[in-house]
């Protein structure tokens, strides 16, 4: 179950996406939108405000580079995703160039899981937003 930070006119609310891993990428989609509507018309129900374990939360909009996001109890993690820039790279070939970078955090719970399976999962995030049509197979 799925929350997505959601800033509203009263603050932040995180409406929650339930059963989000047996969903594609276009019913995902469409739920946000449908949510973050009903989050900024103060239209949510407590069912859609409970039972998320993990969150996405954004400061790009405002045009943070990087921030430490924090977990909402009993939620078991939270991923921070923070302004696309532009900033100098220094490839394999020590060539220096310009390039869109975006920062990203997670915090997460050591009580429920370690760091070493949250940095996999970095990476493969990493992965998929580099390689965006990785978005559209359907993986059960």
């Amino acid at each position: 179950n799925i929350g997505i930070a959601t800033a509203t006119k009263e603050g932040l609310v995180v409406p929650v996406i339930k059963h989000a891993d047996k969903k594609t990428i276009f019913e995902l989609a469409e739920e946000i939108a449908v949510l973050t509507e009903k989050a900024r018309e103060q239209k949510l129900t407590l069912d859609d405000i409970r039972d998320g374990t993990f969150t996405i939360s954004s400061t790009g909009a405002g045009g943070g580079w990087f921030a430490t996001p924090i977990i909402n109890h009993p939620e078991v993690a939270i991923l921070g995703v923070h302004a696309i820039q532009k900033r100098p790279v220094v490839t394999d070939d020590d060539e220096i160039v310009v390039r869109r970078m975006m920062g990203m955090s997670v915090t997460f719970d050591h009580r429920v899981i370690d760091g070493e399976p949250s940095g996999r999962f970095m990476q493969a995030i990493s992965r998929v937003l580099e390689q965006p049509e990785m978005l559209l197979l359907e993986v059960r």
